[in-house]
Formats: structure tokens, sequence, C-alpha cells
């Protein structure tokens, strides 16, 4: 029996590093399209694509049983509008380069698991939003439409469509909880602005059984939120993750602090004030196993003390 084969495009990072460990696992042939060939993993193959133009990267979805595509330009950068436009650009090229690639071929895919972002719903303030909820009026939400607005117009139609909008990963090696540990660690793990703004959460490992199922599960098909069961405050979180490194009450961080921290690191600040109050209903509704469905099971697991430091 031939191997059965899955191209993750843009998965040199954590989170398609993680997938390709998986699905490597579970005996795929895993190819991995990215700007910069490293020779990551044994038994990865890479090959060069720059998100956008044609090239001999595209052989490798012909016969392939499924393609991830977790491209784009990290968000944690100034929101200039010169930011904006290459933010966007990164998305929405990727998703065209795919789906042309996709048309002629003779053995397209079964399943394209499009990655998205919580940031669909803008600033939620303390509404829930679950998949049926409109996309918001900011800066994010702008860019998420239009990245999904280009996948839903791609013409695949051999091929199911599933869009995970992902939250806030946590993880030991990569996304922003390994420096949030750290300066927890120094004593420094205060609530950020009011500390009211929500954060919708999701664990690495129960993020990549979510495309598992997306890939696996031949009835899934359109827009499911990628979280934990139940959002925190970013004060409930923050007061989590003090607890599970034995740090005591720490002074918050005021709007104005961050916005100029932010300014001097050449971040977003945005990025921690708005709040994303997201459910998971389509996945809840159908029966998804959580192996860490609550914040301090997730954070005694990767940053506890029998975890690996991170």
């Amino acid at each position: 029996m031939n191997q059965q084969r899955i191209v993750i495009a843009g998965g040199s990072g954590f989170i398609g590093r993680a997938l390709a460990r998986e699905f490597s696992a579970r005996d795929f042939e895993v190819v991995i399209l990215t700007r910069t060939p490293l020779d990551r993993a044994v038994g990865v193959r890479e090959l060069v694509w720059d998100g956008k133009n044609p090239g001999a990267w595209m052989t490798a979805l012909d016969g392939a049983e499924a393609v991830i595509n977790l491209t784009g330009k990290s968000i944690n950068c100034p929101h200039t509008p010169e930011n904006v436009r290459e933010l966007t650009a990164s998305r929405v090229d990727s998703v065209n380069a795919i789906a042309g690639a996709l048309r002629p071929i003779k053995s397209p895919p079964r399943v394209w698991v499009q990655a998205s972002a919580t940031g669909f719903y803008g600033d939620t303030g303390d509404c829930v939003c679950d998949e049926n909820a409109p996309a918001g009026k900011n800066t994010l939400a702008e860019i998420c439409r239009q990245w999904e607005a280009a996948f839903a117009a791609a013409n695949v139609s051999k091929t199911r469509k599933v869009t995970l909008r992902i939250g806030f990963v946590l993880g030991r090696d990569g996304g922003a909880l390994p420096v949030l540990g750290k300066i927890t660690r120094w004593f420094l793990g205060g609530t950020v602005g009011r500390g009211r703004q929500y954060i919708s959460w999701i664990h690495l490992t129960d993020l990549v059984q979510m495309f598992v199922a997306g890939v696996k599960q031949n009835h899934l098909a359109g827009s499911f939120n990628a979280v934990a069961p139940e959002a925190l405050t970013n004060a409930e979180f923050m007061s989590e993750l003090r607890r599970v490194h034995h740090r005591p009450w720490s002074p918050p961080a005021p709007a104005f602090a961050v916005r100029l921290g932010a300014r001097l690191r050449g971040s977003e600040a945005s990025l921690a004030l708005v709040s994303q109050r997201c459910v998971p209903r389509r996945f809840l509704d159908m029966k998804f196993s959580y192996q860490f469905p609550q914040l301090r099971g997730a954070l005694e697991n990767l940053c506890g003390r029998h975890s690996d430091k991170i």
C-alpha cells in the first residue's frame, strides 16, 4: 500500500513542526513547503516555495491526501499600513497559489485544511462568538476576512475545505507562552491593561488533533473555532500562570505602558489588549475529545514542575 502524503505549506513554524511530527507518526509522507529548507526533521521532505508563485513544489500536491496551509507573516509586528498590506498579501497570495496549483492536476488532495484566526471576530468584549458570528471591524478582522474570502473563492470542487480559526496557542517551543513564562518568573506576571479582555486559548496538543480531525473525518467542512471550551480573562490567565510558576501577585501593566513597550520592541500592543471570547461550538457538538480542556491543566503540562522548561 502506498504511503499517504500530506503537504504542509508554511510548515516550518512551531505549529507546522508539531503537525509534521504527528503525521509522520501516523505514517504519512510529510512534505513541507517553506522559503528556507533546513532539513529540520528526519523523514520530512522540504520544498522551496515563496508563497505566491508557481514552482516545483506544485508536483507534491498531485496525489496527496491532504494539504494544510499555515502560511502568513507573523502578526506580531506594528500594524502600520505597509505591514498590514504584507500581512494580508502573505495570506491571500498563498491561498491563491495553492488554489491555482490544484485546479489542473489529475489527483488533487481530498481535503484542504486552511488556517485562519479568531482575530476574524475583532474585539468582541464580553460577547461570546461561535462560528456563526460575523466578522469584526478592526485591522485583524479585516485581514482574516480577506484571508477567508480567498479560501471561499478557491474553485477546487474535488477537494473538501476546512477552515480552523486558531486562538492563542500554548506550546513549549513557540508562540507567546515562553515569553510570558519568563517574565512571570521575573515577578512581572501581572494583568495587562484592565485585565478584563478575554483570551481564547488552545493547547498545541489539542490544536494538532483538530487538524488531524479536519484531515481524517470526511464529514467535516466549513469553519471551526480552534480554541479550548472556555475563554478566560487576561487577569484569570495571568493568575493561573503565576500559580504554576509559584509567583505571588504582580503589579498590572497599564495599557499605556503596554503600548510603549510594544513600540520599543517593534511589536503590536493590540494583540494583548483586545478581547476575544470564542467558543468552539462545532467541535463541542461533534464531541471532540480535549486532552487539555482547562487552562490549569494545560499550564501544568507545559510549565509545571514535571514539564520540560520553556
